[in-house]
Order: C-alpha cells, then structure tokens, then sequence
C-alpha cells in the first residue's frame, strides 16, 4: 500500500514537471511570437510612412515604439496574463469550496471585499498614469541619446557638453521620479491589503468565534476558514502584483497603436507596372504643395522635361527645388496639379516601379554599417558583383574603392562616417547606375565635392545621364551651362525658363544669380 502510494506520488511529481516545463515554453513560444509579429507588422507600417511623418516624429521614439514598447509586451503574454488567470480560476474554486462548507462564514469573509475593490481600483488608476510617465521619459531618453549622439560633433564643437549633460540629467531625473511613484504606490498599496486581511480575519473571529460557542458551527469549521482566508487573500495579492506588468504593457499597447493608427501613409492605389521606353517626358501641371495648410511651398509650377534631355533647375535655398523633387518621387503627394512620367499619372504608377523608374542622389549620402557592396546594393540578390565593379569603373570610383582595406568588403561605419564626403558621393553614383533608372535626378549631388574628385565624376555624370530623361538642382550655375533646359523659381514660382544663353539675354533673375557668382568665383581665384 505505501509503495503504491509513494509510485502514484513520483508519477503526479513527475507529471507536474512535465506540464510545468510545457507551461514555461509554451508561454514563452506565445510571448515571442507575438512580439516578432507585431515589430514586423509596426516596421512595415513605419516603412509605408510619408516623410511628413519621420520630420515631426523623432527616431528615438520610433526606437522605443519598437524595440522597448513591444519587450514590455512580451511580459504580459509570456507571464502575466498565465498569472493572472490561473489566481482568479484559484479564488473562483476557494469561494466555491468555502460556500460549500458554510455560507455564513463565506458572506462574512466577503464582506471586506468591496474595500479590496476599491482599494485595487484607486491603484490601478494611479499606477497607470504614472506608467505613462515612465514610457514617456524612456521616448524622450531615447531620442535625447540618439540626437545627440549623431550630432556629437556639434556639441562638442562649440562647447556644449556641460550644458547638454544638465539636459539629460534633468530627462534623466524625471524618469527616476515617475518609476519612484509607482513604486510609492505599490508601497502603500500592500501594507492597505494587509489591513484589509486584518479587518477580514478579525471579523471571522468576532463572528466564529460566537458560532462555535453556541454550537451552530465546529471549531474545525471555524480553523479552516481562517486558512482559507489566507488563501483567499493571496492569489488577490499576486493579481495586484501582476498590476506591475499588466499596465505597463497596456500603456505600451496605446502607445504602439497609436503609431499604427497613424494614417499618414502614401497610398499605392496604382497598378501602372508597363515597361517604359528608354527616353520618359516628365511634365509638372500647376503643382501646389505645402508642409502645411496655410505655408505653401510650390505655387502652381508647370513645366516640360522633354524625353532624353536634361533640365536644370536653379533658385536661392528654400524656393521649393528639393521639394519639386520629392514629390516627383511621392514622398509627398501633392495637394493639386498633376505630375505624369511617360504620359502616365504618377498616381497611377505602382510606388515601387515608380521609384524604381526615378533615380533620385542626394547632396547628403546615407551609408548604413556594413560593406561598400552592401551599401551599392542595397542588398538586392539580383544585383550581382560584376556589375557593381563594372559600374564603379565607369563613374570612376573603382580606384578608391579597391585601396580600402578589404576592398569591396570594406565595413562602413555608420553614416559612412570612415569615408570622406567625396568618396560617399561616389559610391551614391554607383548605387544609382547599378539600378538603372529611366529618369536620374541630381539633388546637389556635386556640390559637396572637392574639385579633383568633381572633375573625376563630371565626365561619368554626362555618360550617365546620356540618353536619360535628367534633372539637376543645383547651386554652381558653372555646372549647369549644357541643360537645354533652365527652369528659375523663386519663392515657390517658376519665373523663367530656357536655356543658359535664353536666360543671360533676359538679364533676369537666372543672369542676376550667374553674375553674382561669376563674381566670387572670380575673387577667389
């Protein structure tokens, strides 16, 4: 009989670590899981985003949404809520069994539970507010550091260490003071359960006590319910506990929802994917746009980049150039006119063959960490290395590449921070020729280059845009003089347009700017 007994015990024993085992992986699959699923489904969100979007957001906290919000999360699924439901399953069947075995008694035990209610209930309200104070400092932590991390050359250029380590210090302040008030309230929270408990046994006392004297219960009745009653109170203190993680992760949850309630997103309603000739018409038809309602940036430009030419546009910082150029590639949409490539509505274009069609190199050149291949590729298989070394041939950039140690495989560090501002520019005319678009736009893409490598890339650059529709914003009106065609704006109006010799004899504001510079250049030399 006790070895029966003893073999039944080492079965549940060992049946118990089983379940356990699958308990604790199970639970951890089901956290992980969600948590890849909802960085992913947040990241392909974030990628849809107009720009618009990333200039008021900062990346410190698209950091936190993603990595930090979504880690509280994981908490909850892995843990909390397993807790959470298996204490309030363990109550349910304890006041069962305790009505079971007397109702009197059980009314008694509940009678404190209205004040545990309303005590959890004014603690769940403070716990959460100050939890949104805490990820709302970690945000702010976060894109502090990452700002001021990425511009630790200007802080320390101009003297700024003490000032900002006081800014940080304060961010960091308040993110001790909003941990320390949840902490406050856990503080008071317990010791307010313990009383409770208190209140609760003494009054099963007062009233048992004076049942078993006259009889109506037993004193083992009496007994058991003052363990039940410690049971009872316990898993309720677990639930409180698990308060901890259950609001963090819904003021996280709020926090991620409402980046995926964002609806600032590029719409790619269009299913234009047709193979395009090798020479495109560009045509802009009284565009208007505006960062904002009342601020227009463009007002109202119409003009023709006719197939295979090369039209440049010119005009003082802040006219609208960039932002003609964005919008050709809609990275914003515009809030009137149309813009059509081919003869085709640029809304009609599918997003990605649309920018695949328009290749766009920018004045500052992002490099991600990784190699110099990587970065040419982007790493598209279908772009294979023969191709990158012909490319970076052709534009030049071969001979630099190849002197960096590991060549091809040279690791860029982040920015391309290891690299001259020259040689990044290089490997951005690379990465555009492999990918070969139809129409190639240069955004100052020489402007931050010295004049041995200008001229390296200047016979390159023609090559490239040798029978592609070109546009060229630029500010060295020397580097312009062959476009057919020179559009002026000004103030986010075109107020001239034609060709470099046009322009000069209308002794307008194209002549004006060329004249003043001609004239720098001239003192300087």
């Amino acid at each position: 009989m006790v070895r029966n007994l003893i073999l039944i015990l080492i079965g549940l024993t060992l049946i118990q670590a089983v379940i356990q085992y699958w308990n604790t992986y199970i639970t951890a699959w089901l956290g992980q899981t969600v948590m890849r699923d909802l960085r992913n489904i947040v990241y392909k969100h974030i990628l849809r985003q107009k720009l618009s979007f990333f200039d008021r957001t900062p990346i410190g906290t698209l950091q936190t949404r993603t990595i930090s919000d979504i880690e509280t999360l994981n908490d909850i699924f892995s843990d909390g809520l397993v807790t959470i439901v298996g204490e309030i399953l363990q109550v349910i069947a304890l006041v069962g069994i305790m009505a079971y075995t007397d109702v009197k008694l059980t009314i008694i035990t509940l009678l404190t539970l209205p004040l545990m209610l309303l005590s959890t209930w004014v603690f769940k309200v403070k716990v959460k507010a100050s939890f949104q104070e805490v990820r709302k400092y970690v945000a702010s932590l976060n894109a502090f550091l990452q700002e001021h991390i990425s511009g630790m050359a200007i802080v320390q250029l101009f003297g700024r260490e003490k000032e900002e380590q006081k800014r940080f210090s304060e961010l960091n302040k308040n993110h001790m003071v909003a941990n320390l008030k949840s902490v406050m309230y856990y503080s008071v929270f317990f010791p307010v359960v313990d009383l409770i408990l208190a209140l609760a046994t003494a009054l099963l006392v007062w009233y048992g006590a004076g049942s078993v004297l006259e009889g109506e219960i037993t004193f083992g009745v009496l007994v058991a319910f003052l363990m039940y009653i410690q049971m009872f109170f316990r898993p309720i203190r677990m639930l409180a506990d698990q308060f901890n993680q259950l609001q963090m992760g819904m003021v996280s949850a709020e926090r991620i929802f409402k980046v995926l309630d964002s609806e600032d997103i590029i719409p790619d309603k269009g299913t234009f994917q047709e193979q395009l000739p090798e020479k495109i018409e560009i045509k802009f038809e009284d565009v208007r746009f505006g960062y904002k309602p009342d601020e227009p940036v463009l007002k109202g430009i119409s003009f023709t980049v006719e197939p295979g030419t090369v039209t440049a546009i010119v005009g003082a910082t802040g006219s609208g150039k960039t932002t003609l150029m964005s919008l050709l590639s809609r990275f914003y949409d515009t809030d009137s006119g149309t813009i059509t490539v081919g003869g085709q509505n640029i809304k009609d274009y599918s997003l990605p063959h649309l920018r695949k069609t328009v290749g766009i190199v920018l004045q500052e050149v992002f490099l991600f960490s990784g190699s110099v291949m990587e970065n040419i590729t982007l790493n598209n298989p279908d772009i294979k290395p023969e191709k990158v070394k012909e490319a970076a041939k052709y534009v030049g950039a071969d001979h630099f590449i190849e002197s960096l140690p590991g060549g091809y495989d040279y690791k860029v560090m982040e920015r391309g921070a290891t690299l001259s501002s020259g040689q990044r520019q290089l490997i951005s005319f690379v990465r555009a020729l492999v990918y070969d678009p139809k129409i190639l736009v240069l955004d100052e893409a020489t402007s931050n280059i010295d004049t041995e490598t200008e001229q390296l890339i200047q016979e390159a650059v023609k090559k490239l845009m040798k029978g592609r529709t070109s546009i060229i914003i630029a500010h060295r009106l020397s580097t312009i003089h062959e476009a057919k065609q020179i559009v002026v704006i000004h103030k986010g109006e075109l107020i001239e347009k034609g060709s470099h010799t046009e322009l000069i004899g209308m002794n307008g504001q194209y002549a004006k700017l060329y004249q003043l510079q001609y004239a720098k250049e001239t003192v300087s030399v």
